[in-house]
Formats: structure tokens, sequence, C-alpha cells
């Protein structure tokens, strides 16, 4: 029987925003095929993530990080319906976890805001980053910023917030479509990407950190009665 996630995934009325693509013939549509081949081989996911011999680091983190941001809006897509200004009037990850937005436009102090409006802005944002020749060259041999990683982990972070933000508060649609493993192994391919360049800080990751973080499965949010929900420290 066919997966109704993937179905989602593949209707382009679903999906958040278009996909952005790699130009065929270009070294990152290569080093795209070659990550996207070490995946479908099965290939454990710690030794996948790794840089391949010969390679430069930054268009191995390129490639990635505009993969992340395909399959995270996709995955979002899915549950954008049930993610509304009344189901998540804040953007959280449960009671604990509260995530403000700052930019350097309209939100120039960090700003409590509804989840599907942090989710846009968001996708708005990063959408602009990657899409900016001056922090993701295209062409052969123009060379990276000095700053390149430092943008990068701005937003690995930002992006892992849609992680928490999903398996806290829409894991019950996830299941529902049958997803869970789909949905674990996206976010486990995520997670050891990070870890292996040290693109996020740790404290970040704990929201979702378990006893076993390769085992880590859809749940409920934590009974958290006692506890008020904390604004992150690297929130914005």
């Amino acid at each position: 029987m066919s997966n109704p996630f993937l179905k989602q995934v593949f209707n382009k009325d679903k999906t958040f925003r278009p996909k952005r693509k790699f130009e065929p013939g270009t070294q990152r549509f290569e080093l795209h095929k070659r990550a996207q081949a070490s995946l479908n081989a099965g290939l454990d996911l710690r030794l996948a993530v790794q840089l391949p011999p010969g390679e430069d680091l930054n268009d191995w983190v390129a490639v990635h990080v505009v993969d992340f941001f395909n399959r995270v809006n996709l995955i979002y897509g899915t549950i954008s319906d049930g993610c509304t200004e009344q189901s998540c009037p804040v953007m959280s990850g449960g009671p604990k976890y509260e995530y403000r937005w700052q930019d350097d436009q309209r939100y120039r102090k960090p700003t409590a805001l509804s989840a599907p409006r942090y989710m846009d802005l968001l996708m708005d944002w990063i959408e602009v980053q990657i899409n900016n020749e001056d922090i993701f060259p295209t062409n052969v041999g123009t060379p990276f910023p000095k700053t390149f990683l430092q943008a990068v982990r701005k937003i690995l972070s930002r992006l892992f917030r849609v992680f928490v933000h999903v398996y806290i508060h829409h894991f019950d649609r996830i299941a529902q479509m049958g997803s869970e493993a789909h949905v674990n192994t996206c976010y486990k391919h995520f997670y050891f990407f990070v870890t292996e360049f040290s693109l996020i800080d740790p404290k970040e990751l704990e929201p979702l950190e378990g006893d076993d973080i390769t085992d880590v499965s859809l749940r409920a949010p934590p009974s958290c009665q006692d506890l008020g929900r904390q604004l992150c420290a690297a929130c914005v």
C-alpha cells in the first residue's frame, strides 16, 4: 500500500513552497547526486554525512543546507493545514521552549509570533539566503565568503526548530499518515550532519534529545505542569 505521506509530499498543492534545485553539470549537482546515492543505498547515516575525500567542505555543506531546506519544507507542508493561528498561537516546542522571530526588516527585536507566521517568515528568509550569490555562490571559481559557515549555522539552527514544532505539536498528523519512519530518517540525517560538522550549538538540540538519538521517535509532548515556557538562549 502506498504511503499517503509520500503522496502529499509530491502534491505541489501541499508543498510549502517550490524546491530549490541544483543546476545539472555543476559540482554541487554532482555532490547532490552522490549524497542521494549514499542515502538510497541504505548507507549508515553517520557515514553518509561524512565529507567525501578530496571534496570541499563548503560545497558539501551548501548542498546539504539546500537539501534540508527542501525536505523540511515538504514535511511542514504536509501538516501546515493543521498548524494555524488558533492551534499554534505561539511558535514553540512544548511548554518549555518558545522561539521568537528577529530579522533585519520588520522584526528588529525578538518577537513572539504564531507558528504559521514564524514558519512563513523563516522559509522566506532562508530562501533569500540560499539564493544570495554572495552567500551561496554558484559560479565555478567563486569563493565562499568567510562568513559562510556562520550564516549556515543560523539557517540550520532555525530549521531545527521546525522539527521541534512538528515532532511535539503535530506528531498525531504524521502518525496518522504512517510517516514516522520517513520523518525520523529525515531528522536523523539532519542530526548526524549538524553534529558531524558542529553546525548547531548542542544546547539548541536539547528539545528532541532522548536517551538514544538513533531511536528517536514521534512522541507526545512531555508532561511539564511545573515547568514554565523558557525562551531559548539562541532563539533569534
